[in-house]
């Protein structure tokens, strides 16, 4: 599954970049009405591949290298084109007010930005509609729980996957290893997807071992799960997966150079939003005259308390604390909420940042009066603070039903799935992937 998603991304990486270039290359044809000599093509190129890779990194924030955008063809043109008038903006940028790059006449870059918009949707299209219309192979899934059927309608109903599956819950079914035998003899299925952490399919599982001999291929159910949805089964985690997949300690690199990419961003960011600040304290004061500033405990690294501080967004600062079962009233001021959605109001958190109690990514830190009840109700919820929370998470990016600090025990479980992915598979890449796809929800809009 990893390598068809890698492979996909490198399809569209290269085919954009190819897109790219026609695209400059028929404008500056019809712009002057003849085929372009080298010399000539290359004095555009220099500085329009500039412009390259800014698109690129923008197609890359925008989730135009992500899965989805090979399923939800139809938002394909309107995403393209939110990109494009964000590749617009750029490119004006660039061209108007950095003299190294002035090009005259200035229709060639119009006419660049509206080929390269028509060509790039018709590219992406296609390639979708080819993906999406390949063979597909049948598969064996042999699981049980929520997470299996979700797995199962989420597969059969996308092509882009590749195959379908075949479903036996364990649950529910009694099998022998004989009828797996036979089931994928008869329906031709070339890859078997086991739940390996149950007693029942690990029992049957060495007598499938000549299968491998006639090409059938085997895969954990967790894994498959984990790279469609991002994020990690809990109904199929144990104590066992923890000793696996978590540990408290990391690579001494890793370490450092997160650490050191912390303190250098947060200082720098930490500089620059000090230009918002005196917009911010006024509006605050016009709208109700309260305090600028709060500051609420959270739970940090290895249970400990940290203090944030954040722009008051709400009537009063009630500190998270609970009244009869529930949080206290307290209502989104109007400012407040403009700041919650553009998350200024987390600004003052570079500072958390910098000084070492969160990390630039982690896992959103936690209230303590909730971590106190989804330490009941929610299994394996404290683990989520094995390590550094975060000023920015992959959660925030992906899961899209967040809990509204008050008490929420299926979106927070659901949450929790997100989290387990990140604290397993953190890493540099993966740090860097978060942060460029929280630009495009800084500039959506979509905060809590």
């Amino acid at each position: 599954m990893n390598t068809i998603r890698r492979k996909e991304a490198i399809v569209l990486l290269i085919g954009d970049i190819f897109v790219l270039f026609i695209s400059l290359y028929l404008t500056i044809t019809l712009r002057y009405g003849s085929l372009p000599s080298q010399d000539f093509l290359f004095s555009h190129l220099l500085p329009f591949s500039i412009l390259f890779l800014v698109a690129i990194l923008i197609n890359f924030i925008s989730g135009l290298y992500e899965k989805h955008t090979l399923v939800l063809k139809s938002k394909l043109p309107k995403t393209l084109t939110q990109v494009q008038i964000a590749n617009t903006i750029v490119s004006i940028a660039f061209f108007y007010f950095i003299p190294y790059f002035v090009i005259t006449p200035k229709i060639t870059l119009f006419m660049y930005l509206v080929i390269s918009l028509v060509i790039m949707v018709a590219w992406r299209m296609a390639i979708a509609e080819t993906l999406g219309s390949r063979r597909r192979y049948r598969a064996l899934l042999l699981a049980q729980g929520e997470e299996a059927q979700e797995l199962f309608k989420e597969i059969n109903n996308n092509q882009r996957y590749g195959f379908y599956l075949e479903w036996i819950n364990t649950s529910e079914t009694f099998i022998t290893s004989e009828q797996i035998i036979d089931l994928v003899r008869s329906k031709k299925i070339s890859l078997v997807i086991a739940d390996f952490s149950n007693q029942k399919i690990n029992e049957i599982m060495p007598t499938l071992y000549n299968l491998i001999f006639s090409g059938v291929q085997f895969a954990d159910v967790q894994k498959i799960y984990e790279e469609i949805f991002d994020r990690v089964p809990l109904s199929l985690v144990n104590d066992i997966w923890f000793l696996e997949n978590v540990s408290s300690t990391t690579k001494v690199s890793f370490d450092i150079f997160k650490r050191l990419m912390d303190i250098a961003v947060s200082f720098m960011g930490g500089l620059i939003s000090l230009i918002f600040y005196p917009f911010i304290y006024l509006a605050i004061k016009l709208d109700d005259g309260g305090d600028t500033f709060i500051i609420q405990e959270r739970i940090g690294k290895n249970n400990k308390i940290i203090r944030i501080k954040k722009f008051r967004t709400m009537t009063r600062n009630d500190e998270g604390k609970y009244k009869n079962g529930l949080l206290s009233e307290n209502k989104v001021t109007r400012i407040g909420s403009f700041l919650r959605k553009s998350r200024l109001d987390e600004l003052p958190q570079f500072w958390n940042v910098f000084v070492g109690d969160l990390a630039l990514v982690g896992p959103r830190p936690e209230l303590p009066s909730l971590v106190e009840v989804y330490d009941k109700k929610i299994s394996y919820y404290n683990m989520r603070h094995i390590i550094k929370p975060g000023l920015f998470g992959w959660a925030q990016i992906y899961h899209e039903n967040h809990p509204h600090h008050s008490e929420a025990i299926m979106q927070t479980k659901e949450k929790l799935s997100y989290d387990f992915y990140y604290i397993k598979n953190r890493s540099i890449l993966l740090d860097l992937k978060i942060v460029l796809q929280t630009c495009k929800v800084l500039l959506s809009f979509v905060g809590r």
